[in-house]
């Protein structure tokens, strides 16, 4: 059984925060506000794989009201998130993501930020792709007020099938 997953998150740009994208830190003026370390495509991943997965959602899974969650490291909220999905039987074919923002420019820390989703779900790096674009100055994000991150994913279950349902 193959099944899709999508998943977005949008963060406030503040300073004095981290720019997280992945797990990776970026040099930038303003980071992502957020109650965990704000790192939007790491949570708009975790919705993508749990929702393909039909287990839940991130925001169910770690509440923001939790204070266990308050700055957690969301590399390892999707860690957990994809340990759940595995537990189903389920396993990653392939994931793509967008994020869009003004500053910082993503295509230099492409290949790191794939790197790290490939190793936190354990998978090569030829399964993951990342794509920067910007707002054209357009709304929050084009005027460099927010970061957004979209992400698709395609699951696979060997032991379901369709007549499984």
């Amino acid at each position: 059984m193959l099944k899709v997953g999508l998943g977005r998150d949008l963060h406030r740009l503040v300073k004095g925060r981290r720019f997280l994208l992945g797990g990776i830190e970026i040099p930038a003026k303003r980071g992502e506000l957020g109650h965990s370390d704000g790192d939007a495509l790491a949570h708009a991943v975790c919705d993508a794989i749990l929702g393909a997965a039909a287990l839940d959602d991130i925001g169910s899974l770690f509440p923001p009201s939790g204070q266990a969650w308050k700055d957690a490291d969301s590399m390892e909220l999707l860690r957990r998130a994809f340990a759940v999905a595995k537990e189903a039987g389920w396993r990653l074919i392939n994931l793509d993501c967008v994020v869009s923002c003004e500053e910082p420019k993503i295509l230099p820390f492409r290949d790191s930020i794939r790197k790290s989703l490939a190793q936190s779900l354990e998978c090569s790096v030829d399964r993951i792709f990342v794509k920067g674009k910007t707002g054209e100055g357009l709304g929050p994000i084009g005027k460099g007020k927010a970061v957004e991150a979209l992400a698709v994913c395609l699951l696979t279950n060997e032991q379901l099938t369709d007549n499984n349902e």
